[in-house]
C-alpha cells in the first residue's frame, strides 16, 4: 500500500475529470459498504469525513463572494 505522500501525489498526476472518478469509486465502495452493514465505523467515518469537507468547501466558496 503506497503511503499518504504517494497518493497524494498520484491524485496531483492524474488529469482532467479523474479526480471525480476517483471520488466517485470511493463513495461507491463505501456505499456498497453501509448496504452490507449498516453500522461499519470506516464507512460511517467516510461519509461524514465527506459531508464535512462538501459544508467547508461550500461555506469557503460562499465568503469568496
Amino acid at each position: 500500500m503506497r503511503n499518504p505522500s504517494d497518493l497524494w501525489e498520484a491524485l496531483g498526476d492524474i488529469d482532467g475529470e479523474e479526480p471525480g472518478h476517483v471520488l466517485s469509486r470511493l463513495f461507491v465502495i463505501y456505499e456498497h459498504q453501509l448496504q452490507i452493514n449498516s453500522q461499519d465505523k470506516e464507512a460511517l467515518h467516510f461519509f461524514r469525513n465527506l459531508d464535512i469537507a462538501l459544508t467547508r468547501t461550500v461555506e469557503c466558496n460562499l465568503n469568496r463572494r
